[in-house]
């Protein structure tokens, strides 16, 4: 059995495989998800290759039994859970009167029922480790758009609120079995979700992957007596936005 063991939803690209890589620099064994097995088999190569212990699962989040099933083989695999990342999410842009609803159910699917979903999954799992070690953690990834809703994202807005709610609600009710909650909610990220906007702002001048994973990092050194429910990332200057 690893000393610590983390689950990376969407652990393939952009924000998650960043999340994912540093925490294999730190010691975990991972177990990373994603929907298409190529990205997954790739992610998984290029990871181990870094000298990774890490496990890779492909399946679609939008299906309710996948959090059982990838919380069982990661389970399977590694025998205890210390963090779990809650990163898998979809956006998908409409006006209000035009939302196809099947892209409904996806968003509500990935952004949030999977989510709470992976939380029922993962606590027996959770709660082993924190009598153990005095502490786990479950980060989950909201947005700004969580913290202002944003017209023609109005559904994935509305999901990233919920997973706001639902990260405090869970802060305060798994509190007492050492389980931590918090929601990240950054604006634009320099990933390939951020394509559609990046002729408006660089990617330069945007938030970078590495900005979340030092993030990702502050709330793990907390002390047992020390949680953080919530960090907004913004880029300088900026009062609102979207990711």
């Amino acid at each position: 059995m690893p000393e610590h063991s983390a689950i990376v939803t969407g652990g393939t690209r952009g924000i998650g495989r960043a999340i994912a890589q540093a925490l294999a620099q730190d010691g975990y064994s991972l177990t990373i998800t994603g929907r298409r097995p190529d990205g997954v088999e790739q992610a998984v190569a290029e990871l181990q290759g870094d000298g990774a212990e890490v496990h890779g699962v492909a399946l679609n989040h939008a299906d309710p039994e996948a959090p059982a099933e990838i919380v069982k083989r990661h389970a399977d695999r590694f025998g205890r859970l210390d963090v779990l990342v809650n990163n898998a999410g979809v956006g998908i842009g409409s006006a209000a009167d035009e939302h196809p609803t099947k892209f409904v159910d996806l968003q509500l699917n990935v952004n949030l029922l999977a989510l709470i979903l992976f939380y029922r999954e993962s606590i027996p799992l959770l709660k082993a480790s924190a009598e153990q070690t005095g502490q786990s953690h479950v980060i989950n990834l909201s947005s700004i758009s969580g913290k202002s809703g944003q017209p023609w994202l109005s559904v994935y807005s509305a999901t990233k609120a919920a997973v706001v709610g639902y990260t405090e609600a869970m802060s305060k009710e798994l509190a007492v079995a050492g389980i931590k909650s918090t929601a990240l909610c950054p604006g634009f990220v320099n990933t390939d979700m951020s394509e559609f906007v990046k002729q408006q702002i660089p990617a330069d001048e945007m938030i970078q992957p590495q900005d979340i994973v030092e993030g990702v990092r502050f709330v793990l050194r907390m002390s047992r007596g020390c949680t953080i429910p919530e960090i907004v990332f913004m880029r300088p200057g900026e009062s609102g936005g979207i990711v």
